[in-house]
C-alpha cells in the first residue's frame, strides 16, 4: 500500500499547509463515495448486493481475481514523476553557480577562447551529473524505505482466515479488525463489539467514532445539502487509514484505492513538497554561512587580481571556479544519501527507520523506556502455574502447568480447576488458523488456550452464543463476557488482575464445584498466593464467573459484582536471551535503561533482575503507579534519575515519565507495541514499535520499528545512529579542509602577485574529488563498535565542534604550505609559470586531497587499527579518483582540456612523499591525542 501522507514530519513551513489541508477536506467530507450507498443498506442487504457472505467471506478465490480485474489493486497510487531526462536539465538552472559558470563559458566563447567555453562546458555537465547522480540515488533510498513496512490485514475468503496485504483486498471481502488495527479499505461493518474508531485523519476530530452494525436513516438527514449524510455520520462504516481504538468487529469492503473516502484526501496531500528533515536544514544554514564567508574571500581575491593589471576575463573564470569548490553545494545531498544508506543498512539489521532524522536522533539518546512484553521478554506466554483457593489452600500449594503440550494433568482436574479453565476459555478472542496451525490473537488468550488439551479439555465457545463482551484495557484492568446456553442460562465470566478482581469477588468455588462465602482470612490467602506467583516473575490473573438472571440485560462495568472467585493463573513469558547483553552494553554507554510494565512489582523486579537492569533498593528502584498518581511532573524529574522500574503502569503515566525525562533535558527513547502506547511513542523523541506484535496505530505514531521485537535491536540502532554522525563528521572535515585550501592557495598567490597555481579547470575538477565518490564513500565507513562505551552526544552539540574546526584548520594548512612549496620550487627553476609547473602544483593537490581522504576516516584511530581494506567503497572511490588524475596528465585529449603535461615516475613518486605529509600529520595528531587522554579522544570521535 502506498505511504501513509499522514506519516510525514512537519516544521514550521508545513504547518500552515496542514491546516489548509484540514480545512479543505472538510469540504470532502459530503462527496458521495461507494460508503454512502452502504451505509443506509442493511447488513443482509449489503451482502445480497456485494454476492457474499458474513461468516466465509468470498466464496471462491477466482471471484477475488475477476473482481481485482475489475476494480484493480487496493492502493492510492502516486502520480508519475516528472522523467528523468527533465530532472537532469532543470539541474542546469536551478543552481546560481552553475548558471555564473555558463556565462563564463559564453563569455569566453565571444572572446574566442573557444578551447575554454569547451573545457568549461564540459565541467559544468560532470559537476551537473555527479550532483544530478547522487541526488537520483537518494530519491531511490527513500522510495526503497517507503517499502519496508507493508500494511496487512486480517482477511476471511473461502471460509479461512489469513493474514494478507491490503492491496490484494476487492469488494466484497470480508475483514476482521481489532484494536489496533488500520481499517485496510472502506469497510460496511456487519459485527462489532464496544467498536470505536479513530477518524481524525480524515475528519480532524480528535474524540473516536462509536461504531455499530445497524443501518443509517437516510430520512434524518434531509436537511444536509443533496441530502447527503456527512462522513462523520455514517457510524456503520469504516473507513480506510482509520484506527481501532476499542473493541473489535468484522466488515465487508465496500470501497477499495481511491474509491474510498481517504483515496480523496490522500490525493490532496500527496500534492505537498515534502519538507527538508531539520538535520538538512542544519546543514543548509551551514551551506549559507560557508558561501557568505567564501564569496568575500573570493571577491577580495578578483578585486586585487584586477588591480595587479591581470586579465578580468581570467579572474571572473578563476573566481566562478573557486567559488564552486569552496561551496559545499552538495552537502546536502551527501547527508541525505548517508542516512537514507545508513537506513537501509539498519533495515538488513532489523531496525526499519521511518523518519530520516530519527537516524541521527538516535546518537544522542540517553534514556530508553522499554516496554516489558514482547520486547524485553519473548512474547510467548506461557501458563505456568494455577492455584485455586479450595483445593489448594495455603501459597505454596501450586499446580505447575509447565510439563510439555502433551503432559495429561487430567487428575488434578478438580471443579475449581476445571472452572478456572472454562472462564479463560471463554474470556478469549484468539483464533485457530488453519493456515498457519496454530492459534492467532493475544497471547495470553492462546496461552490459556493452549493449556486445555493438557486436562482433556476442549474450546466450548462454540457451544454458546456470545451476547456482550467487555474487552480488556489498561484502566479497567478486566475482561468480562456474558454468554447464553442452548438451555437458556446466561453465565457472567471476568478475568483481569487479581487485585482489581478481589474487590469484585464476594465468594469462591471450592474443590466440589460449591459456592461459599469469601472471608477476609481467605482473601489474604489469595492476595499471599498472588504474590507468591508474582515473586516467580509470573504475571497473574484472576479467574471469577456469575450466573445471571434469565433476562439479557445490557452490561456495564459497574454492574460486575458479586463474582464467585475461582482461581490464579500464572503467566510466564521469559526473557529474551539477547536483552541482557544488550543492557550491559547500553548501561556501560551511559544510557538509562527504564522498563515499564503493567505487571506488579513483584514480577516487575523478578524480570528486571534476570535482565540486568539494577534494583538495588526497590524502594528507590521502583514506583508503581499509584505512586505516580500522587506526584507532580516536578516531582517525578527529580526522583526519575534514580528509577529504573515503573510497576502497573497506565498510558497516561508513560505519558507522565516522558514528559519528565524530557523535562530534564534527556533524550528520550520509548518502545511500544499497543494503541495506549501510542501518545508516549509520539511524544518520545524516538518512538520504538514493534514490527511482529505491534499495532498499526504504534507504527503510525513511532519513528522505527523493530522487526523482530527484540530489545537488543535498539543496541544495533543506536549505534549506528552514532556511527553516521561521525561518518558526517569525517567527510565535512574532508570537504571543508579542502575548500580552505584552496580558497587559500589561490589567495596567496594573487596576494603576493604570484600566478595562479591552478587554472578553472583544475579547480573544477578539485571540485568534484572533494564533493564525489571520496567523500560519498566516508559516509559509509563502518561504524566504530567503541562509541557504546561513551555517553551519547548532548542534543545542544554542534557539528562543528572546535576539536573539528582545530583539526580541519590544521590539515588544511598542512595542504596548503605542500601545494606552495612545489608550486615555488617548480617555477623557480626557470622563473615562468610552465605547463610542467601547473600539473605538479595540479597533482600534488590531488594527491593531498586523497591522503586527507585516508586520515578522515576516522577521528582518532591510526588507519593501521582501522584497517585499509574495511571500507571497500573507500578503495574504490580513491582508486577511479587517481586513475582520472593520470588521465588528466597522460591523456592527450584531456591534457588540453586540463592544460596538463606528462610527469616522470620520479616526480609521481616525490608527490606522493611530498603530500603524504597530511596524512603522516593527522597520524601524530591522533597519536597525540590517544596517549595524552583516551577518554578525550574517544569523545572527540562521538562529537
Amino acid at each position: 500500500m502506498s505511504a501513509n501522507p499522514f506519516d510525514q514530519p512537519l516544521n514550521d513551513e508545513t504547518a500552515d499547509q496542514e491546516r489548509e489541508l484540514l480545512d479543505a477536506t472538510a469540504k470532502i467530507l459530503s462527496i458521495p463515495t461507494s460508503s454512502l450507498e452502504y451505509c443506509t443498506l442493511s447488513v443482509d442487504e449489503t451482502l445480497r448486493k456485494l454476492e457474499t457472505n458474513g461468516t466465509t467471506g468470498l466464496p471462491t478465490v477466482a471471484e477475488a481475481s475477476r473482481r481485482k480485474l475489475t476494480y484493480g489493486p487496493n492502493e492510492i497510487e502516486i502520480e508519475e514523476d516528472e522523467s528523468l531526462w527533465k530532472k537532469f536539465l532543470s539541474s542546469f538552472v536551478e543552481d546560481r553557480l552553475i548558471l555564473l559558470l555558463i556565462g563564463s563559458a559564453v563569455v569566453s566563447f565571444f572572446m574566442g577562447n573557444i578551447d575554454d567555453a569547451i573545457s568549461i562546458t564540459l565541467a559544468i555537465f560532470i559537476v551537473v551529473s555527479v550532483g544530478f547522480i547522487q541526488e537520483y540515488r537518494s530519491e531511490k533510498s527513500l522510495e526503497a524505505l517507503n517499502k519496508l513496512v507493508p500494511a496487512e490485514c486480517h482477511l476471511i475468503r473461502c471460509g479461512q482466515e489469513s493474514h494478507v496485504l491490503a492491496s490484494n483486498l476487492v469488494p466484497g471481502d470480508l475483514v476482521h479488525f481489532r484494536i489496533g488495527d488500520r481499517i485496510p479499505a472502506d469497510l460496511r461493518i456487519i459485527e462489532a463489539v464496544d467498536l470505536s474508531i479513530d477518524e481524525s485523519n480524515l475528519t480532524g476530530e480528535c474524540e473516536p467514532v462509536h461504531k455499530s452494525s445497524q443501518a443509517i436513516n437516510k430520512e434524518s438527514f434531509n436537511d444536509q445539502p443533496n441530502s447527503i449524510i456527512p462522513i462523520s455520520d455514517r457510524t456503520s462504516i469504516a473507513y480506510m487509514g482509520t484506527l481501532v481504538k476499542e473493541g473489535h468487529g468484522k466488515g465487508i469492503v465496500v470501497g477499495t484505492g481511491k474509491n474510498t473516502s481517504f483515496g480523496a484526501v490522500f490525493d490532496m496531500m500527496s500534492n505537498i513538497e515534502k519538507p527538508k528533515t531539520p538535520l538538512q536544514l542544519s546543514m543548509d544554514k551551514l551551506g549559507k554561512d560557508l558561501s557568505l564567508f567564501s564569496f568575500g574571500v573570493i571577491g577580495l581575491i578578483c578585486f586585487v587580481g584586477i588591480l595587479q593589471g591581470r586579465s578580468w576575463l581570467e579572474m571572473f573564470q578563476i573566481s566562478v571556479s573557486l567559488a564552486v569548490a569552496a561551496i559545499p553545494e552538495g552537502l546536502p545531498i551527501i547527508v541525505t544519501v548517508t542516512l537514507a544508506l545508513g537506513v537501509l543498512r539498519m533495515a538488513k539489521r532489523k531496525a526499519i527507520v521511518r523518519r530520516l532524522p530519527s537516524v541521527e536522533t538516535l546518537g544522542s539518546v540517553n534514556v530508553i523506556c522499554s516496554d516489558k512484553t514482547g520486547t524485553l521478554t519473548s512474547n510467548h506466554m506461557t501458563a505456568s502455574k494455577i492455584w485455586c483457593l479450595g483445593s489448594m489452600d495455603n501459597k505454596s500449594n501450586v499446580l505447575s502447568l509447565d510439563k510439555g503440550k502433551n503432559s495429561n494433568l487430567k487428575n488434578y482436574l478438580t471443579d475449581d480447576v476445571r472452572e478456572t479453565l472454562i472462564i479463560g476459555n471463554m474470556c478469549n478472542n484468539a483464533s485457530f488458523s488453519a493456515e498457519h496451525g496454530n492459534y492467532l490473537g493475544n497471547p495470553t488468550d492462546i496461552a490459556l488456550l493452549e493449556q486445555l488439551p493438557k486436562f482433556n479439555m476442549k474450546d466450548i465457545r462454540h457451544t454458546v452464543k456470545k451476547v456482550q463482551e467487555i474487552p480488556f484495557n489498561s484502566k479497567r484492568k478486566f475482561m468480562a463476557t456474558k454468554v447464553v446456553n442452548p438451555d437458556g442460562v446466561y453465565t457472567l465470566y471476568v478475568k483481569g488482575a487479581f487485585e482489581k478482581m478481589l474487590g469484585h469477588c464476594s465468594h469462591y468455588l471450592n474443590e466440589k464445584g460449591k459456592n461459599e462465602k469469601l472471608t477476609a482470612t481467605q482473601r489474604e490467602t489469595i492476595i499471599e498466593a498472588a504474590n507468591a506467583l508474582a515473586s516467580e516473575g509470573l504475571r497473574t490473573l484472576a479467574f471469577a464467573k456469575q450466573l445471571l438472571p434469565d433476562s439479557p440485560t445490557l452490561l456495564t462495568e459497574d454492574s460486575i459484582d458479586d463474582l464467585i472467585f475461582t482461581g490464579l493463573i500464572g503467566m510466564n513469558d521469559p526473557p529474551r536471551t539477547t536483552v541482557k547483553p544488550a543492557i550491559e552494553q547500553l548501561l556501560q554507554g551511559g544510557v538509562h535503561v527504564i522498563m515499564i510494565t503493567g505487571d506488579s512489582e513483584n514480577t516487575a523486579v523478578n524480570i528486571a533482575r534476570q535482565i540486568g537492569i539494577p534494583v538495588i533498593d526497590p524502594k528507590l528502584s521502583v514506583l508503581s503507579g499509584d505512586r505516580l498518581n500522587e506526584m507532580t511532573e516536578d516531582q517525578l524529574a527529580n526522583v526519575i534519575d534514580h528509577v529504573n522500574i515503573f510497576a502497573r503502569a497506565t498510558p497516561e503515566h508513560k505519558l507522565n515519565i516522558v514528559k519528565a525525562l524530557r523535562k530534564r533535558g534527556d533524550v528520550v527513547a520509548m518502545t511500544g507495541d499497543g494503541v495506549n502506547d501510542a501518545p508516549a511513542l509520539k511524544l518520545a523523541d524516538i518512538g520504538v514499535s514493534m514490527g511482529r506484535m505491534g499495532t498499526d496505530v504504534a507504527k503510525e505514531a513511532s519513528d522505527m520499528v523493530l522487526t523482530d521485537d527484540d530489545f537488543s535491536t535498539i543496541l544495533t540502532a543506536i549505534e549506528e545512529g552514532k556511527g553516521i554522525f561521525n561518518n558526517i563528521q569525517n567527510f565535512l572535515t574532508f570537504q571543508l579542509s579542502t575548500s580552505i585550501a584552496a580558497l587559500s592557495l589561490i589567495a596567496l598567490s594573487t596576494a603576493f602577485k604570484l600566478p595562479n597555481p591552478l587554472n578553472a579547470m583544475q579547480i573544477l575538477w578539485i571540485n568534484i574529488l572533494m564533493d564525489g565518490p571520496p567523500a560519498q564513500s566516508l559516509g559509509v565507513e563502518p561504524v566504530d563498535h567503541e562509541v557504546m562505551k561513551r555517553p551519547p552526544r548532548k542534543r545542544s552539540d554542534k557539528i562543528l565542534t572546535s576539536s573539528v574546526l582545530k583539526r580541519l584548520v590544521g590539515t588544511a594548512t598542512c595542504i596548503i604550505l605542500g601545494t606552495v612549496y612545489i608550486f615555488v620550487k617548480e617555477m623557480a627553476e626557470d622563473g615562468v609559470v610552465t605547463a610542467r609547473d601547473t600539473t605538479m602544483t595540479f597533482t600534488c593537490f590531488v594527491f593531498f586531497d586523497m591522503f586527507n581522504a585516508l586520515a578522515c576516516r576516522h577521528n582518532t584511530k591510526s588507519i593501521f587499527e582501522v584497517g585499509f581494506f574495511v571500507n571497500k567503497m573507500f578503495n574504490l572511490a580513491v582508486g577511479l579518483s587517481l586513475l582520472g588524475q593520470m588521465c588528466a596528465i597522460y591523456i592527450p585529449f584531456f591534457q588540453s582540456v586540463f592544460k596538463t603535461e606528462s610527469l616522470s615516475l620520479g616526480d609521481l613518486l616525490f608527490l606522493l612523499l611530498i603530500s603524504s605529509s597530511v596524512f603522516i600529520f593527522d597520524e601524530i595528531r591522533k597519536y597525540w591525542i590517544r596517549r595524552n587522554d583516551t577518554d578525550d579522544a574517544l569523545y572527540y570521535s562521538i562529537v
